[in-house]
């Protein structure tokens, strides 16, 4: 058992009886970037049944699995981050999908049907999907300029990235422009409309961090090619949510009612 993932491990001592691999079990697994309202799918999914339990989250398993054998420290920065995940995925080609799959659970804390938050990008889930037969899925999408505004309203710590610049209304767009990959993610008309946050409250530095976090998943992870992939799947095995045409009431109830045929 690790400190950093508490009734998980990852090293090579035989298996206890009351432990198995999570590869074995039928998670059921939350996918999706930055934004696209997994929180509200998590509640649905737990609320109803206060015996389900939720795995610790991508972040935690990404410090444990990830980051720190690569770093040997603590890493905060979401594009460093994003820099060590994709050396990870150099030699794994499953990515956060094959790292939780490889970890040995306590069934006696965690039950046999715990939730994980979550896999992002078509690499992970089909390799979860194609590897491990148990594991079902529930995705969320949205706009990634919805998905801007969403992070500028939720205040996480987490969201930052390194060398944010606080500019002006006048040099925003500028700096949007600049950015590296922002045009393969943003038509010029969104990039003019969040130029305008700031008009609405926002710092244009805040906005340039929340740009920079969604372009850095963007060039990792491909929310589309992840949805048109699980939409493949039976529909006990795969739930693809728009967050942004179901409001959360809808999104919640959405999750239960598959939650409850599929079970």
């Amino acid at each position: 058992m690790s400190s950093e993932l508490p009734f998980l491990r990852a090293d090579a001592a035989p298996t206890a009886p009351h432990e198995r691999r999570l590869s074995q079990l039928p998670l059921t697994v939350l996918v999706g970037v930055t934004g696209v309202g997994k929180s509200t799918a998590l509640a649905a999914l737990t609320g109803a049944d206060a015996g389900v339990r939720v795995l610790p989250d991508r972040r935690e398993v990404t410090d444990a699995v990830m980051i720190l054998p690569l770093a040997g420290a603590p890493v905060r920065d979401r594009e460093e981050r994003f820099r060590l995940t994709a050396q990870y995925r150099q030699t794994h080609p499953g990515g956060m999908a094959q790292a939780l799959g490889s970890l040995l659970a306590d069934t006696g804390h965690w039950g046999v049907a715990p939730v994980f938050d979550g896999l992002r990008g078509l690499d992970e889930v089909s390799y979860a999907a194609q590897s491990f037969p148990a594991w079902r899925f529930v995705a969320l999408g949205a706009p990634d300029a919805v998905r801007v505004r969403r992070l500028l309203g939720r205040a996480d710590a987490f969201d930052q990235v390194g060398g944010g610049q606080g500019g002006s209304e006048a040099t925003l767009r500028e700096s949007l422009a600049d950015l590296k990959g922002a045009a393969e993610v943003f038509a010029p008309e969104e990039l003019d409309a969040l130029a305008d946050l700031p008009a609405q409250g926002f710092a244009p530095g805040d906005v340039l961090a929340k740009v920079k976090i969604v372009v850095s998943e963007r060039r990792n992870y491909d929310p589309a090619a992840a949805e048109a992939f699980l939409r493949t799947l039976p529909p006990e095995r795969a739930l693809v949510l728009d967050t942004v045409a179901l409001d959360p009431a809808a999104v919640a109830q959405a999750v239960r009612a598959w939650a409850g045929g599929s079970a």
